[in-house]
C-alpha cells in the first residue's frame, strides 16, 4: 500500500516541497478542523483510490492507499500549482524516541 502527499499553492517548486512534507505526516492523521474542507477532500480521495481495488503491489484488494495528506499554502488565484507525490508506507513509518 502507498501514501499520497499533495501540495497545493505557493509556487510550483514549493507545492512539490509541500507534497514531500505531506508524506511525512502520520498515516491516518487528518488536517485540523480549521481546514475541514481539506480533511474532507483527504477522506474523499482515500475512498476513491481504495475503490479502484488495485491492492498492494497491484495484485488486487481493498487497501490500495493507507492515507492521503494535503498541505496548502497561499497563492495567487491565476496560478494554482498542485503537486502529487506517491510513496510506499514502509519508507515513512519509522519512529524514534530519545
Amino acid at each position: 500500500p502507498f501514501v499520497v502527499g499533495v501540495g497545493i499553492g505557493g509556487t510550483a517548486d514549493y507545492a512539490c516541497l509541500l507534497a514531500k512534507e505531506a508524506l511525512l505526516k502520520k498515516v491516518h492523521s487528518l488536517q485540523s478542523t480549521v481546514h475541514s474542507k481539506i480533511s474532507e477532500l483527504e477522506k474523499q480521495l482515500l475512498k476513491r483510490i481504495n475503490r479502484l481495488n488495485i491492492g498492494p503491489m497491484g495484485l488486487g484488494g481493498k487497501t490500495t492507499c493507507l492515507g492521503v495528506h494535503i498541505l496548502t499554502n497561499p497563492t495567487h488565484i491565476a496560478g494554482l500549482p498542485v503537486c502529487v507525490n506517491i510513496s510506499c508506507h514502509a519508507l515513512r513509518s519509522a519512529t524514534v524516541s530519545l
